[in-house]
C-alpha cells in the first residue's frame, strides 16, 4: 500500500505512482484538475515500481538505487516481508529502469544488494 509521505504527497502527480487510472482526466472540472493540468506532462519524471531482493536486508527509505555505477532513483519504503519471505521495497526510479525484471542494485549503508524491478501489488490473495 502507498504510504502519504513517502509514495504519494503533493508533488507526485498520480501517473508517476500508478494512479493514473483512478483520474478521470476526460472530466470537465473536478477537485485537483488545476494542479495536474500545471504539473503537464511527467514522461521524464520518476515512477513507483516495485523491487525483491535478495538476501536478508531491505532496503529503506532513502537508499540509493543503482543501474551499474549510475544512480537511477531512490527508495520510498521497505521492509524484510514475513509473508514472501524476502526484502521487498517501493521505489521511485527513471523510466528507463521502471520495467518489470530490470536487474538493479540497492546500496544499503555501502553494501551493493542485488534486486529486481516487479509489477505491484508484491501479492495476491487467490479466490
Amino acid at each position: 500500500m502507498p504510504l502519504y509521505g513517502h509514495e504519494l504527497s503533493l508533488d507526485i502527480v498520480p501517473a508517476q505512482a500508478g494512479l493514473g487510472r483512478v483520474v478521470a482526466r476526460e472530466k470537465d472540472d473536478f477537485v485537483g484538475k488545476a494542479a495536474l493540468d500545471a504539473a503537464g506532462e511527467v514522461a521524464d519524471a520518476p515512477v513507483l515500481v516495485g523491487l525483491v531482493a535478495e538476501g536478508r536486508r531491505a532496503g529503506r527509505a532513502g537508499y540509493a538505487i543503482l543501474s551499474g555505477d549510475d544512480t537511477v532513483g531512490e527508495i520510498t519504503s521497505g521492509a524484510l516481508s514475513p509473508t514472501l519471505g524476502h526484502p521487498i521495497a517501493m521505489a521511485f526510479v527513471s523510466p528507463a529502469a521502471s520495467a518489470p525484471g530490470t536487474e538493479l542494485t540497492i546500496d544499503v549503508r555501502g553494501t551493493r544488494i542485488p534486486a529486481t524491478v516487479t509489477a505491484l501489488p508484491f501479492y495476491r490473495r487467490t479466490k
